[in-house]
C-alpha cells in the first residue's frame, strides 16, 4: 500500500507543536503503510488536533480515509486542505490532486478539470497527465498515435 506523505515544515507553527505534528504525521503513514488504517486516520486527526491550521495532516488524513472507503470524509479533509493553503505550494498542489480524482471518479468532471488544472499550474506532472485522459480529443489523438506506432513495429507479412 502506498500512502502520499505531505509533511512540509512551516515557520508559521511553533517549533515544539510542529516537532510533535511531524511525528503523529510519519507515524500515521507507517501505520497506514502496514494496514493499520484506523490507526493512521486517528493519528491524523491529533495531528490536526494539534495544528488545526496546517493542511498536510488534512492531505494524509483525506488518503487514510479514502482508503477506509469513507469517500465524503476525504472530500472535507481536502476542501479544509484547499481553503487553509489558499490552493497554492506543495500542500494546496496535492489537495487540489487528490480532489480532482475524487471528483472524476464520482463523475464530476467538470469541478475534477478545474481542481487539477490548477494542480498542473502549481507544478503537477501527474495533474497534467489526469488531464490529457479527461480529453476525449488527447485521448482519440493517443490512441491513433499508439495504433501507428503497433503497425511499424511489426514485421511485414506480405514480404513472407
Amino acid at each position: 500500500m502506498y500512502l502520499w506523505i505531505f509533511i512540509f515544515l512551516d515557520s508559521r507553527f511553533p517549533a515544539e507543536l510542529l516537532e510533535k505534528t511531524l511525528k503523529l504525521e510519519l507515524s500515521g503513514v507507517k501505520s497506514a503503510e502496514s494496514g493499520d488504517v484506523k490507526t493512521a486516520v486517528q493519528m491524523f486527526a491529533e495531528a490536526i488536533a494539534l495544528l488545526p491550521d496546517r493542511p498536510s495532516a488534512y492531505n494524509n488524513r483525506a488518503q487514510a480515509l479514502r482508503l477506509e472507503g469513507d469517500v465524503t470524509g476525504a472530500l472535507q479533509d481536502l476542501n479544509r486542505a484547499v481553503e487553509l493553503s489558499k490552493g497554492v505550494g506543495i500542500a494546496g498542489r496535492q489537495a487540489l490532486v487528490q480532489r480532482g480524482l475524487i471528483l472524476r471518479l464520482k463523475g464530476d468532471e467538470e469541478a475534477a478539470t478545474e481542481d487539477l488544472q490548477r494542480a498542473a499550474q502549481l507544478g503537477s506532472d501527474f495533474a497534467r497527465q489526469q488531464l490529457v485522459l479527461l480529453n476525449p480529443y488527447a485521448a482519440l489523438c493517443n490512441r491513433m498515435l499508439r495504433d501507428m506506432v503497433q503497425k511499424l513495429q511489426e514485421p511485414d507479412l506480405q514480404e513472407c
